[in-house]
């Protein structure tokens, strides 16, 4: 590709009062007018010969094999130029898909030492999947700097964008240790749990209500039960892939925000000796694993967690909810990620937990809605302005009605803010097991 640069047009466009004056005075003459357009022609010509042919250039893009969604990473692109007539700089441009946004529209110059130079692109992962960067552009300016001569090159380059599991790697180990600090994860199962371990001699601090009056008279001594911390629980994440899930919040979907609070609370239960399974759905389920346990396990709930799509469709609580209560023979934790925007989605969703809550333990994470928040703080200057903050103070007032209903049935409700889900969640589940309440 050869087109004129931006000095080429302002030469040529700077002749044309001096064409049109000799056009004028010299009528006879006229043709004269076309010598300076003539010869910034022969001046672009010129230069596009003596610029270096795109067969002498090659380009490479470099980017990381894996990347979690919401994550920046860079690209490398490195453009070769040999000859001694290489240029200073070039200018380079990648495309890619909707999965990532590129900065500066994938754009930026590369300066050139000996023919050989190299610059990194910003990319920022959006949603999960597999981007493809189709193509590479680079161009240059010959030694006149009048001619642009670029070149595009198909590039297989692709980079896998995973579920976010940098909360694991960033915050779980320390919220382990922390929780491990206050002798909740490191006891030796025995004190206030549920299920019998041992008969033990009556102590001095020990809850009386512990004590085996039967055992005690037997034995002529005060004895007393010793329980341990129940394991072997269930825990089952209900994540909602529906329309209003795949809206994004702060650039990433809401789903991927709950994908990433899963997998930082699936990463401790599984420590915990807890078991693990994942249901998605949207219109009808989508993903129905077994469960799983053991720390070992946490790349398959990865792999699941991968697995879970985006969707267009509207959620089917009822199908959904009642399909995940059949398939589990005993009580579990259930933990419900979703969104609703309005009452009549809200009640389905609340009369299908209802039925969930009788048997189960049910915990609900909904994302704050912070958009709607920033409308009613902000200070009307409009009449427009007063429209909005009333129409978001009542979708507000619908959904403060709705989380106050899943409350009156027994639900524990979790309403975060998107970059501290995790942290409320993983906090919710270990009070809840503190209590032994799983």
């Amino acid at each position: 590709m050869i087109y004129p640069t931006r000095l080429a047009v302002l030469a040529a466009a700077a002749g044309a009062p001096v064409a049109l004056l000799v056009a004028m005075q010299m009528a006879d003459l006229w043709y004269a007018a076309l010598a300076w357009p003539a010869l910034v022609l022969v001046g672009v010509l010129v230069d596009a010969i003596g610029a270096i042919g795109a067969r002498d250039v090659s380009v490479i893009l470099a980017l990381p094999r894996t990347a979690s969604v919401g994550e920046e990473v860079e690209a490398t692109v490195t453009v070769t130029m040999p000859g001694r007539g290489a240029p200073r700089r070039a200018e380079v441009a990648i495309a890619s898909d909707a999965l990532v946004d590129l900065v500066d529209d994938g754009r930026a110059t590369v300066s050139l030492d000996k023919g050989r130079g190299a610059v990194v692109l910003p990319v920022e992962t959006r949603r999960r999947g597999t981007a493809r960067f189709g193509q590479v552009w680079v161009r240059w300016r010959g030694p006149l700097g009048l001619a642009w001569k670029g070149k595009r090159v198909a590039s297989d380059a692709s980079l896998a964008i995973l579920p976010d599991i940098r909360p694991v790697h960033e915050r779980g180990a320390r919220i382990f240790q922390r929780h491990a600090l206050q002798g909740l994860m490191t006891q030796l199962d025995r004190g206030d749990g549920t299920d019998f371990d041992t008969l033990v001699e009556f102590r001095s601090g020990m809850d009386r209500r512990a004590i085996d009056w039967k055992q005690s008279a037997r034995h002529l001594k005060l004895h007393a039960k010793e329980y341990r911390t129940e394991r072997n629980n269930q825990i089952v994440f209900a994540v909602d892939s529906g329309r209003q899930m795949s809206e994004p919040v702060a650039g990433v979907p809401r789903i991927d925000r709950a994908v990433a609070a899963m997998l930082l609370t699936g990463w401790v239960a599984l420590k915990l000796g807890d078991r693990v399974a994942l249901h998605s759905f949207d219109s009808r389920p989508r993903i129905a694993s077994g469960l799983i346990s053991g720390a070992g396990a946490f790349p398959e709930l990865q792999r699941l967690a991968a697995r879970i799509d985006y969707s267009g469709d509207e959620t089917n609580y009822t199908y959904a909810l009642t399909t995940l209560a059949a398939r589990l023979t005993r009580r579990s934790m259930i933990v419900l990620f979703t969104e609703f925007t309005d009452l009549t989605s809200a009640d389905f969703m609340i009369r299908a937990t209802a039925r969930l809550a009788q048997t189960h333990l049910l915990m609900v994470v909904v994302l704050r809605d912070e958009e709607l928040e920033a409308i009613v703080d902000r200070a009307p200057r409009t009449s427009d302005d007063i429209t909005r903050a009333v129409t978001a103070a009542a979708l507000l007032k619908d959904r403060l009605l709705a989380l106050t209903r899943l409350r009156h049935l027994g639900a524990h409700v979790i309403e975060s803010e998107y970059d501290k889900v995790g942290d409320w969640l993983v906090q919710g589940y270990v009070d809840l097991k503190r209590r032994n309440l799983l």
